[in-house]
């Protein structure tokens, strides 16, 4: 699946193209699994300054098998299950094979099905550079993590719960038991509750992970204890400090790193992080779910599988 120009859902074409060949340093995925993040949508909009060359194949996360070694690639043999944050300009997992950088890649998890392994790269490393790496997290803080409810928050909250935290979490009735089952240790409904007025007790770390004004942002932030850190994943809205009371912030842009994802997938194997996808849909109908997600029906992690798969 890709897009020839930048524009609607309607410009996802799904078509034959030729088998990618890896090239030094690189090997050739047979995709299992594919996962749709927003971002995906941003790229084929137009709207994200990332630079991507025409025609492009969407989708960053990848779980599947090496199929093909490019030169000089040791650590990885054909035939090996693997995961992976790939690079987001080059040609993504939309696709039947995928080539990706050997050092993107680490051994899949094997607690669960490999295209489901796909729901973690991206956003279970997105959540860890939020909790510890930006903002510094250690056990008996507290940390309020806005936006629970959604694929990274789940993340966040079962991270910020294991390395000893006190959770607070926002979560609608939708996705309430989804984040109580990730280890929250309090869940606030911000469809029916003030978030300001729940909120009483200071925070160590306040993580935003939904679209938020300015406004909002600043008064949220009052809730951050002096010396604490406001950690936000929405570049679109400055995240606030406050100097005087010594509150940093840390705006997360989301980077590559191996070592972790290994960790992460070690999580899952043992029993103490739990990936949880949403649907699972043929490769033949991202179109539509592209549609769905500009419509805002899209909730939790989607993985793409390639059809006949």
């Amino acid at each position: 699946m890709r897009f020839h120009q930048t524009g609607g859902p309607e410009v996802l074409r799904y078509e034959d193209v030729p088998q990618p060949v890896p090239g030094a340093g690189e090997v050739r995925v047979r995709v299992a699994g594919s996962a749709f993040n927003p971002a995906d949508g941003g790229m084929r909009g137009g709207f994200l300054p990332i630079p991507i060359t025409l025609p492009h194949i969407p989708g960053y996360d990848v779980a599947g098998t090496v199929d093909a070694l490019g030169d000089g690639v040791s650590g990885l043999a054909v035939g090996d299950a693997v995961v992976g944050f790939l690079p987001m300009t080059a040609d993504g997992s939309a696709a039947e094979y995928v080539v990706a950088p050997a050092d993107a890649l680490v051994p899949a998890p094997t607690r669960i099905s490999l295209p489901d392994a796909a729901g973690l790269p991206s956003v279970g490393l997105t959540a860890w550079q939020a909790l510890f790496e930006a903002g510094g997290l250690v056990a008996g803080q507290r940390v309020l993590v806005n936006g629970a409810g959604g694929p990274v928050g789940g993340y966040a909250v079962q991270l910020a719960k294991r390395a000893g935290a006190h959770v607070v979490a926002t979560a609608s009735p939708r996705s309430r038991d989804s984040v109580r089952a990730s280890g929250a240790d309090e869940i606030v409904d911000h469809t029916t509750t003030s978030l300001l007025d729940a909120v009483v007790e200071p925070v160590d770390v306040l993580l935003n992970l939904a679209p938020i004004t300015a406004e909002r942002f600043a008064a949220l932030a009052a809730r951050v204890r002096d010396g604490g850190v406001v950690v936000s994943t929405t570049p679109r809205v400055g995240t606030p400090d406050d100097p005087e009371r010594g509150v940093r912030a840390a705006t997360v842009y989301l980077h590559p790193d191996a070592d972790v994802l290994s960790r992460l997938v070690a999580l899952v194997d043992s029993g103490e992080l739990r990936v949880e996808i949403a649907a699972r849909v043929p490769l033949s109908e991202l179109p539509a779910l592209h549609e769905q997600a500009e419509a805002g029906h899209v909730h939790g992690k989607v993985v793409i599988v390639p059809s006949g798969d």
